[in-house]
């Protein structure tokens, strides 16, 4: 009879195993045929730099060299409110970490309770009394992570943590570079106006001389006019650059968080400014430093272990659930330990059967958000080898542009100093003396706008390359969980 029981016990528990293995196989994903993406060795005219290799690393207070453009960056980290609001979101997903840690450790919670009890008539003996009854103890529940899916969500959770810290390093490093070429428009501004100034007091004295020969008949009232007229165009370009240099001013207050106000500058020396020149000395490992590729990185990481937590949700669930304390149904006959001592283990087995297709469909929407932080992974990649190759190119040609131009604006300079002469004597006509002084105004003009560029093309590949988020004053936090060691 023993015989037969056990077998009937052995049986019964085959079939349960069979169900368990039948009900908790994960379905199959789709086959997705993708070809990983291989990043180029180098970057186009590479060379090897010492100087370029540890510039990534360089503080923004080490690479600027201006005390107010310092200031300044210093303001912008410290009050801008995007900053703050992702310091926020660091803090929230440190708590989402503590929260899924708290998922797969016991919990233990402390109960009390009271009442009164009325069974009906037939179920025990004097079922027609009221039975008061208390209960005080302590309960345990427990999910057993024998398939880390609760490991698993904590950890993916620490990945993402680690990815906002990386995200406001990137918007740092965003806002320390547009912040220093708005700086750098600025001066760029106020040397163009400065120029437009110069220019109407000299268009204005050289119209006085042509008025005057008009008078003495060496000459007609249309210089005179082509004059006037070149003075009241320019008077009118003098104010957009007013303007141009309100708003930007204006901007750039926005990026240090506060309303507009004037910005304490020094633009005489501008066209004196430099920056590191790393044109033709960036190795392609300088793209480990962008906050940008290691976010995806971690997002990715974390994407792979939310498909693992999805998959094991088709999985059985282990728990265990306990209590100990006292109870009684009446205080009458509370005694204490032993007497009144109860407490109580049990260990349980839960798995979905029938109806899985919500857990089916978040195993799937993992998968695909997987694939989509591969795909994002490669994106910033990309765009990370592109910004900075498309900063060389723009490096290398304004360095020659300046060059060119600097040899123009010299020329010009000459050539309207021998035009003033030539028309004093009388060997030139006024159009000439116009045309020259012109061109010599457009073309200082547009060697300000070339310094712009290269200034702002060093700027962004001192971004493209990883710099500009270091030497920042970061909140001191550690997280609440951290993996433990392989």
């Amino acid at each position: 009879m023993m015989n037969n029981l056990i077998r009937a016990l052995g049986a019964k528990v085959l079939i349960a195993g069979a169900l368990i293995f039948l009900f908790s196989c994960a379905p199959s994903l789709p086959r997705r045929e993708h070809t990983p993406l291989e990043l180029p060795q180098e970057f186009p005219e590479w060379q090897n730099s010492a100087e370029t290799e540890n510039l990534a690393t360089k503080a923004w207070s080490e690479y600027f060299s201006e005390p107010q453009l310092k200031g300044l960056i210093d303001t912008a980290v410290k009050n801008n409110q995007d900053l703050a609001m992702l310091e926020q979101e660091i803090n929230v997903a440190n708590a989402e970490v503590l929260s899924r840690y708290g998922e797969y450790i016991p919990k233990i919670s402390g109960q009390v309770n009271g009442g009164v009890e009325k069974t009906e008539r037939f179920s025990t003996p004097d079922a027609n009394s009221r039975t008061l009854f208390s209960r005080g103890g302590l309960v345990m529940n427990w999910e057993v992570d024998i398939w880390k899916k609760l490991r698993n969500a904590t950890k993916a959770a620490y990945l993402r943590y680690l990815s906002s810290i990386e995200g406001r390093r990137y918007v740092v490093t965003n806002l320390v570079s547009e912040v220093a070429g708005t700086y750098y428009q600025l001066m760029s501004y106020d040397n163009q106006l400065q120029l437009v100034e110069d220019y109407i007091q000299v268009l204005s004295k050289i119209r006085d001389m042509v008025d005057l020969q008009r008078q003495a008949g060496r000459t007609t009232s249309l210089a005179v006019k082509r004059f006037e007229a070149e003075v009241a165009k320019n008077k009118a370009r003098r104010f957009d650059l007013r303007q141009r240099i309100g708003v930007t001013e204006n901007h750039l207050n926005y990026l240090l968080g506060r309303f507009p106000r004037p910005i304490q500058r020094e633009s005489t020396d501008y066209l004196q400014i430099t920056l590191s020149d790393m044109h033709m000395s960036v190795p392609v490992k300088l793209l480990e430093n962008r906050p940008d590729i290691k976010q995806a990185s971690l997002a990715l990481e974390a994407r792979k272990l939310d498909v693992d937590v999805a998959r094991a949700r088709f999985y059985p669930r282990f728990t265990i659930d306990g209590g100990v304390g006292y109870e009684a149904f009446n205080s009458d006959h509370f005694d204490g330990t032993p007497i009144s001592l109860a407490y109580g283990l049990v260990a349980g087995l839960t798995m979905p059967l029938i109806n899985r297709r919500g857990i089916e469909a978040s195993y799937r929407a993992a998968d695909n958000l997987q694939i989509q932080a591969v795909y994002n992974y490669e994106f910033t990649l990309v765009k990370a080898f592109t910004e900075v190759t498309n900063q060389i190119i723009r490096l290398k040609n304004l360095k020659q542009a300046f060059e060119m131009k600097e040899q123009q604006v010299n020329a010009l300079k000459e050539s309207v100093k021998i035009s003033n002469v030539l028309f004093r004597a009388a060997r030139i006509d006024y159009i000439d003396v116009l045309f020259t002084t012109r061109d010599s105004l457009e073309a200082q003009i547009q060697l300000l706008e070339v310094k712009q560029n290269q200034l702002e093309a060093a700027i962004g590949l001192y971004k493209a390359i990883g710099g500009g988020w270091r030497g920042q004053a970061e909140a001191e936090q550690k997280p609440f969980w951290t993996p433990p060691p392989k």
